[in-house]
Parts: structure tokens; C-alpha cells; sequence
């Protein structure tokens, strides 16, 4: 199953580990990512940790735990490579919508997959 196929049709769990440019740690949880034509994944964000992050280290993983049972799922190691914020793209990519109290800032990080694993073991 190709990964974009496996992320479209496979229920999780989704969490995106950065650290900042001293190497200080931080991991939450996030939503599948979505996989564009020019091959870059694109995740949608506030202006958070997260995001600030992204912004002295551009190295991120996601980790994604399927549903049931046992430790089935996937760990993608990537590196930022572009972002917009509150763009015509972001918003129609977004899979739910929250009612906003306030209207925050959103970013959607593009990001270049540099290794992809499964959720337990080395790989090939």
C-alpha cells in the first residue's frame, strides 16, 4: 500500500516530536498528514510549540499508532522545507472544523519525508 493510500484509509493515532535549536524536546498530538502532488507532506498547525520549534530545527517525526490491537503503524523522520498561513490551501484541506473562539493563526508546513519505518523494529 502506497503511503498516502495507507494514511487516507488507515485510523489512528498521530503524534509530531520536534526540539528547538538547543535540542529541547516536545511531542503532540497531530492529525494524519496530508500528502501533496509535488510529493511534500503538509501538516496543519497552530502557533505553538510545535510550530515555534520548526522554526530554529526544521527536523520533525511523526509517529502513527493504528487502531487495535497490538503495535502496528508507521514513523516518518522529515524535514521542513516551506510553510503559508492562512492560505486558500490550508483551509480547504482541513478535515474538521472547530468553531474558533478567536481566529488564530494556522500554518500549513510543508515538509520533505526523509525516512519512513514502522511503528516497531528497524525496518528494511
Amino acid at each position: 500500500m502506497e503511503l498516502k493510500d495507507y494514511f487516507e484509509n488507515t485510523k489512528g493515532v498521530g503524534v509530531l516530536a520536534t526540539a528547538d535549536g538547543d535540542g529541547k524536546v516536545d511531542a503532540a498530538i497531530y492529525a494524519r498528514p496530508h500528502f501533496m502532488e509535488d510529493g511534500t507532506l503538509a501538516v496543519i498547525m497552530r502557533d505553538r510549540l510545535t510550530h515555534h520549534n520548526l522554526q530554529s530545527n526544521p527536523h520533525a517525526a511523526f509517529l502513527f499508532m493504528e487502531e487495535g490491537p497490538g503495535y502496528k503503524g508507521k514513523r516518518l523522520f522529515m524535514t521542513k522545507v516551506n510553510e503559508e498561513q492562512n492560505t486558500e490551501l490550508l483551509h480547504s484541506l482541513r478535515r474538521r472544523q472547530y468553531p474558533d473562539s478567536k481566529e488564530e493563526a494556522k500554518f500549513l508546513v510543508f515538509f520533505k519525508l526523509d525516512k519512513e519505518l514502522p511503528l516497531v523494529g528497524a525496518g528494511k
